[in-house]
């Protein structure tokens, strides 16, 4: 009777550990905000933004794997001049006439001990598409503080592209081809 016990307590730990499966969290459009900055003919560093962002994070924190998929909403660009959100918006920049989105894809999520430190994947921006590894600066997986009982993620990653690998080098070298991309994402599970 003791070894049959023993045998069903195994067993439910192993359907327990089984089950562990990766959790989604659904990308917080209200608190991720993708930012690019740029150096503007050796004169200042211009910082803009994207206001719209969709996308899902999986995460399975015992088996140390993860997924990221994020869609930018390239016509919500946000300079902090109107006239220039237009301009930016043309064919020699973001297109976003005939490219009206950008995308990134995970394709490996490299953890250091429990927390991701890169994100590895692929980014398409104006239909291009190349390997990126962003890293990450600052991750936290915990209950959200004002959704009672629901888990949340945040995180801030970066990573430097070249725009003129994008078909979107008007101007460089004098605006600057280096590009850093930096999202702070929050994510609330589903």
């Amino acid at each position: 009777m003791r070894k049959t016990l023993t045998v069903l307590a195994a067993s439910l730990l192993f359907v327990g550990v089984a089950q562990a499966a990766p959790e989604t969290y659904n990308i917080d459009p209200s608190h991720t905000f993708p930012r690019f900055s740029y150096n503007h003919m050796g004169l200042s560093t211009q910082l803009s933004k994207f206001n719209k962002t969709t996308g899902t994070v999986v995460f399975d924190k015992a088996a140390k794997t993860g997924a990221v998929d994020v869609v930018i909403d390239m016509k919500s660009v946000d300079t902090g001049f109107a006239v220039f959100d237009g301009h930016i918006q043309g064919e020699d920049f973001l297109d976003t006439a005939k490219f009206p989105t950008a995308t990134f894809k995970s394709t490996k999520v490299v953890f250091e001990g429990d927390k991701p430190a890169a994100v590895e994947g692929n980014l398409t921006i104006k239909g291009v598409t190349k390997p990126v590894t962003l890293k990450v600066t600052h991750f936290v997986n915990t209950e959200h503080p004002m959704m009672k009982g629901k888990q949340a993620i945040g995180a801030d990653a970066s990573v430097v592209i070249k725009r003129t690998e994008f078909n979107a080098g008007k101007y460089a070298p004098y605006v600057g081809d280096d590009v850093t991309i930096t999202i702070s994402l929050e994510a609330v599970k589903q």
